[in-house]
């Protein structure tokens, strides 16, 4: 697919971060965007800065709210798709979205655990099964989703637990790339790519704590986040009895501050990597020059990749913060 002018795009996460800039780069090359979030204020957020660019004359930009880990809300955003763009077919899906949380299968709650995983995996699921006759029905389509460098290396550090968000990556990817098959021989004009980024400048952290405390607009942090941020600052070795609440407040704020300005990559840049592999047709997107070097490192010595000296050397190398 070379070119996006007059196709129709879904976008899940569009309200922030990968998802906004995917958004605003298809709108200025005259798509059809279709867009879902939990945040309403995330997406009239998107929306007004698409504006501000300048709307092509006619173009659709569709906001839809919808929790993609709930099967029966993905279902209702399809047929509102359809009916706002009085369309019965699609020809780019963008399974975006995503949040942290629950690292640990032991000190976190499985609920939390569980939180992290439907969003990340399940909505990918429950997007493609419910987008999928929209695709089948366009004359080419493409389904892009995204998983990440923890989609081939479940680690953020051998000090800190990240299973829930690997366990779902790894799935993200291992069913793009078993769709590729099955595409091939059911669908052959649908095509699929998985996304692999390393660190992207986006509000994910800050966003993922709003979602697990149960409200995606309010930018509060409860008494559970404060004892899991105390527990895993002490376990990096640091005593963190002095501490208050307030600074644990400030160091919580202060550590998402850094993931999204400091990053190696923004999240423009991510994007146009991204809209760039879907048009030469690239089934595997590594996004990021920190992401292409750990990917590297990994393929030549999966038996150290979980090692202290591994990730030592590769965050040195790529300039990621150690703590």
């Amino acid at each position: 697919m070379q070119n996006f002018s007059g196709r129709i795009a879904v976008v899940t996460g569009g309200g922030s971060g990968m998802g906004r800039e995917l958004v605003r780069q298809l709108v200025a090359e005259n798509c059809d965007v279709a867009m879902c979030d939990v945040s309403a204020a995330g997406m009239a957020e998107t929306v007004a800065r698409c504006q501000a660019a300048g709307l092509p004359q006619g173009l659709r930009l569709t906001t839809h709210f919808a929790d993609v880990s709930d099967e029966a809300q993905v279902g209702r955003f399809r047929d509102e798709v359809a009916e706002r763009h009085a369309a019965d077919k699609i020809h780019l899906l963008f399974n975006n979205a995503g949040i942290g949380g629950g690292g640990s299968m032991i000190a976190h709650a499985r609920e939390e655990w569980e939180r992290t995983f439907n969003i990340c995996w399940g909505g990918v699921y429950h997007c493609t099964r419910a987008f999928l006759p929209m695709l089948l029905k366009a004359d080419e389509g493409h389904i892009v989703n995204t998983s990440s460098v923890n989609g081939f290396w479940a680690s953020i550090g051998p000090r800190t637990p990240h299973t829930a968000y690997s366990a779902a990556k790894f799935a993200v990817k291992g069913f793009t790339e078993a769709l590729i098959t099955d595409l091939r021989i059911n669908a052959p004009h649908v095509k699929c790519s998985v996304v692999m980024p390393g660190h992207i400048g986006t509000g994910i952290a800050a966003n993922s704590r709003k979602i697990q405390g149960g409200n995606p607009e309010a930018d509060t942090i409860d008494p559970r986040q404060i004892a899991q941020a105390r527990a895993r600052i002490a376990s990096m070795g640091h005593d963190v009895s002095p501490l208050s609440d307030d600074q644990i407040r400030a160091l919580i704020a202060e550590r998402e501050r850094r993931f999204r300005d400091e990053a190696p990559t923004s999240a423009a840049a991510a994007a146009k990597i991204i809209l760039d592999g879907v048009k030469e047709e690239r089934w595997r997107i590594i996004v990021g020059r920190d992401a292409e070097q750990l990917d590297r490192k990994v393929r030549a010595a999966p038996e150290r990749a979980y090692d202290l000296d591994f990730f030592e050397e590769f965050a040195r190398d790529a300039g990621w913060r150690l703590g």
